[in-house]
């Protein structure tokens, strides 16, 4: 029963007998669950909790280590490489952190900002959960300094800028986007600075030194990680050429916040399409696909913009899921709060539901999801670099799920994602 409800979460669209035999065997394990022996209890709960595909399998080792070293005819040998093997790669993990604390610590941002959040180890946990391999490091690196600085941009939107001041920052934003690359570095000294301007210009220039210094500070160092990730890309080349690609991504994002705000200062809740037409961008997925893009493999400009256009359903997909889950994991507490509708809020009012109705449908939707997601994954005709890129955004899709199954992973700073922290990035496996 077990292995039949793993199985069914393999299911592609129009698959109908698998999602059946989900239905029958979840109804059996849960009634049955707790007659079963010690090992069996521990594999159906962890099924019945978010099936193995659904999991980051990084984050999963020890648990199935664990499990291993309990059975009786394990392979000590076979056991300790396995152990030896984690431990070694989690060192690199480690020295990563290290070097990321200390490029967290020398921007100085929090010293600016006090409405934010600090997340700097659960933003390297999300970035971990998307790649794993020592040889990523310089992706693990980027991801972290792309979320940390989500969290940021978020929080200004959410809890900070008035609407006029949030159009001003957004406005910035997609005017360095739309820039050509050899203009983008003196466009964006433009903004802080009156001389040599348009009219145009000058007006945006004008604005822009109106707006608090801390969104200001949040403008630059915004600009200052653009620009570090694009010279780890391109390096003395092609770093110029990328800055465009990465600052549009930032601005279809900002965009997508803006239209949020916009929601909620005027006190609308649109219908759950309209919601997620608009908030597969402003759930992130986007905006980091663009940038691990480009870490990959070794491909070029044009390559990279070909790659994204040929996965742009599969990166929708993923976007969903983490729009999905981190609404499941927030709704109840923003709502609470006065916070912007979520598509629970959204089916809530649409259909004229009750709570658990509106998210057993965003569960289903998830699902959904998923079965066009798992057509990517059993694909065969890629070269190493596509996989390499289909493998990382998948594993964003689940590392949504680790971050927001019990509730909201970025919020809480104890619990559930503590433990996981601790678990993958700090104490490594004793060995015999």
């Amino acid at each position: 029963m077990i292995e039949l409800l793993e199985a069914s979460h393999l299911a592609l669209e129009g698959e109908n007998i698998l999602h059946e035999a989900k239905a029958f065997s979840t109804g059996i394990l849960h009634e049955r669950v707790s007659g079963l022996d010690s090992q069996l209890f521990k594999c159906a709960v962890h099924a019945l909790e978010l099936p193995l595909h659904w999991r980051v399998q990084w984050f999963d080792i020890k648990w199935q280590i664990s499990l291993y070293e309990q059975r009786e005819d394990k392979q000590s040998n076979l056991l300790e490489l396995a152990k030896l093997n984690f431990n070694t790669v989690q060192a690199t993990h480690q020295r990563d952190l290290r070097e990321i604390s200390r490029w967290w610590r020398d921007l100085g941002l929090m010293e600016h900002v006090d409405f934010t959040r600090d997340r700097l180890v659960e933003s390297f946990l999300c970035a971990l959960g998307l790649s794993q391999e020592p040889r990523l490091s310089s992706l693990r690196k980027s991801l972290t300094k792309v979320v940390i600085l989500i969290l940021v941009i978020d929080d200004v939107y959410d809890l900070y800028g008035s609407l006029e001041e949030l159009e001003c920052f957004t406005s910035a934003i997609t005017r360095l986007s739309t820039m050509p690359p050899n203009l983008f570095l003196s466009s964006l000294l433009s903004l802080f600075s009156l001389t040599g301007l348009s009219d145009a210009s000058r007006r945006d220039s004008e604005q822009i030194q109106q707006l608090p210094e801390c969104m200001k500070v949040c403008f630059r160092a915004l600009n200052d990680v653009i620009h570090e990730i694009a010279y780890d890309i391109g390096k003395d080349e092609d770093w110029h050429r990328v800055l465009p690609h990465l600052a549009k991504a930032w601005a279809d994002f900002c965009n997508a916040l803006l239209t949020e705000a916009k929601w909620d200062n005027m006190g609308y809740t649109p219908s759950l399409e309209e919601y997620l037409s608009n908030a597969w961008t402003s759930s992130s997925g986007p905006l980091i696909m663009s940038h691990a893009s480009f870490f990959v493999g070794h491909m070029n400009l044009e390559d990279v913009a070909d790659l994204l256009e040929r996965k742009r359903d599969l990166i929708y997909n993923v976007s969903m899921i983490i729009r999905l889950c981190n609404d499941l994991g927030t709704s109840t507490a923003e709502r609470d709060r006065g916070d912007a509708p979520s598509s629970v809020v959204c089916y809530m009012r649409e259909a004229n539901v009750p709570e658990d109705i509106a998210r057993k449908h965003i569960k289903e939707l998830i699902n959904q999801e998923w079965k066009s997601i798992n057509a990517y994954c059993f694909s065969n005709a890629e070269t190493p670099f596509v996989r390499t890129f289909i493998d990382v955004t998948v594993n964003a899709a689940r590392v949504a799920h680790m971050l927001y199954q019990f509730g909201d992973g970025f919020g809480v700073q104890d619990g559930d994602i503590r433990r996981q922290i601790l678990s993958s990035v700090i104490h490594p496996l004793a060995l015999n």
